[in-house]
């Protein structure tokens, strides 16, 4: 970010000093609730009292503080206005503190000693602080260089006086008392509000967080109990705000990010958006980077950047290149961009890693599709398919997938086989009988046709292809027009654009010699087609043309 420079304007001093007690307030909130709200008012407060009165030394060093932490202003600056602070007040023991301390985080050791020993004189009774920090200067002094004698008495003597002189520090004191009983009302709150949740009274359990909210103002804390309670009452909206809310009060706070992140990707796919912020914000924790790509690249998916979710994917693998599921994804997303061999490349690579035989054959499935259907690469595809079946014998998508294939192979027996294998696996579910269904009409199987596609229909009897092929077999294969029309009309009712239902239709009725209805399924028939292109329009043109030569 970039530095912000603070711009003395000397007013009158009583304005600077109502904006210094203002600033302490807010700066004592925040060192107990570590909350963004306090620290933002502090901030404001400080440079407030500057601008009123710039011959305040305290807003100086405070103001260092507060903007590095913030990551307003470097390192460098914060020693800047310290150094200003001691040149308004020498004697000022914090702001030698404060000095110390930024000489000591740039590696100036000497100088940090310096000004932690001007602290201390400064001080007297009150050099609790600058003793500790010497103590531990000195400590790591002896890390970096080496121990000695001298180094160690005078290790152990501020160390001791520190301990010592820490009861004499009224301010250090008043805040160890400040903390406690914040920690105190906090910890009650939360228990009772705890114990509400374990005895089923989720109201009371609301309103005690909402209390404790009140009271405490620990947003962090109580907006988080309240969201984990939504979410557990499978209130979303509600879960969604107090997440909200308590990210407002501390930004940095990564389990709430989290949070929020992984309930706007599940549940409210209109906030794609606001999850991927949460998600890149994430990332600066550099705590699961892989795991967050990973996420980032599926939100890309629903947002169709394909590009973007490429590279997600891709910086998820950096992390940890042997990860199945990643290397799946990845190829995924190259088969919504197009990049075909790039996807079989990465899917390869997960078949290869295989952490399960069920996940794996499902991954198979996908490769065997993109070799049949894009590369037209049947043999590779029937391969890649057997493979999955070998993994995993009762996957019943990939089985019914084989069976497509070798029907475009032309294999109709072995078609068969795995079609009845497939109701074998799921002998409840529909597909397999209308495939089936398909294959042995294909073979002259016509009675056997007819049982596979009844029992689809059984099954599913909205099905309107299996309705559609029954009709036709019934038309073609059994001469029986009259049972055919139903089916036919079955169809057109479950989907009114089937166009080759309207020309079935069409069909069994000029079988039965009524080529008034024929002609007009034709016409219905020749219409839809301009739309759905599913059939040959000289084709129809020539039936309605021949019921009237």
């Amino acid at each position: 970010m970039s530095e912000q420079a603070i711009l003395p304007l000397r007013t009158s001093s009583a304005p600077a000093e109502s904006m210094l007690d203002k600033a302490r307030a807010a700066h004592q909130k925040y060192i107990i609730k570590q909350q963004n709200d306090d620290l933002e008012n502090a901030i404001g407060y400080y440079i407030e009292a500057i601008r009123n009165d710039s011959e305040l030394a305290e807003p100086y060093y405070r103001l260092a503080s507060l903007m590095y932490e913030k990551g307003q202003i470097s390192i460098e600056s914060a020693i800047e206005q310290c150094k200003t602070a001691i040149s308004l007040e020498p004697a000022n023991a914090n702001a030698h503190i404060y000095a110390g301390y930024f000489l000591s985080m740039s590696e100036d050791y000497r100088a940090a000693q310096q000004e932690f020993n001007l602290a201390i004189k400064a001080g007297c009774v009150n050099s609790a602080r600058p003793r500790l920090f010497l103590s531990r200067l000195i400590k790591r002094e002896m890390m970096l260089e080496g121990k000695s004698f001298l180094r160690v008495v005078k290790y152990l003597y501020y160390l001791l006086s520190g301990s010592v002189l820490l009861m004499c520090d009224s301010a250090a004191i008043k805040m160890m008392l400040d903390t406690v009983v914040d920690n105190i009302s906090v910890f009650s709150y939360r228990t009772l509000g705890e114990t509400f949740e374990k005895a089923k009274m989720f109201t009371s359990a609301y309103k005690t967080y909402t209390r404790g909210m009140t009271k405490t103002e620990h947003g962090d804390i109580f907006y988080k109990k309240m969201g984990d309670l939504s979410m557990s009452r499978q209130d979303l909206l509600s879960g969604l705000e107090c997440y909200r809310k308590a990210l407002k009060t501390t930004p940095d706070n990564r389990e709430v990010l989290l949070k929020l992140a992984t309930l706007l990707q599940t549940s409210f796919p209109d906030k794609i958006d606001e999850a991927i912020d949460y998600y890149n914000r994430l990332l600066e924790f550099n705590i699961d980077n892989d795991k967050i790509y990973y996420e980032l690249g599926h939100l890309y998916l629903q947002k169709e950047d394909k590009l973007n979710s490429i590279s997600a994917f891709k910086l998820a693998l950096r992390y940890n290149e042997n990860n199945p599921y990643f290397n799946n994804s990845l190829a995924y997303a190259f088969v919504r961009a197009e990049l075909y061999d790039d996807a079989i490349e990465y899917y390869q690579r997960a078949i290869k890693l295989n952490p399960d035989a069920q996940w794996t054959s499902i991954v198979c499935h996908a490769l065997g599709a993109v070799y049949g259907e894009v590369k037209g690469n049947l043999e590779a595809a029937e391969a890649t398919y057997q493979a999955g079946l070998v993994l995993y014998p009762s996957n019943y998508e990939l089985l019914l997938s084989l069976g497509d294939l070798l029907i475009a192979k032309g294999e109709l027996d072995r078609a068969i086989r795995t079609y009845c294998d497939a109701i074998t696996v799921n002998p409840e579910n529909f597909l397999a009988y209308a495939k089936a269904g398909l294959a042995l009409w294909e073979k002259d199987y016509v009675e056997e046709a007819v049982v596979s596609f009844h029992k689809s229909i059984a099954l599913n009897p909205n099905f309107e292809i299996s309705q559609n092929n029954l009709g036709v077999v019934y038309l073609d294969g059994l001469d029986a027009p009259q049972e055919a029309v139903g089916y036919f009309q079955n169809a057109i009712k479950l989907n009114p654009n089937y166009t080759l239902a309207y020309f079935n239709t069409a069909r069994a009725l000029q079988a039965l010699g009524n080529n008034t209805g024929a002609a007009e399924y034709y016409q219905m028939s020749l219409d839809l087609n301009k739309l759905t292109n599913e059939l040959d329009d000289s084709d129809i043109k020539s039936r309605l043309h021949d019921l009237f030569d």
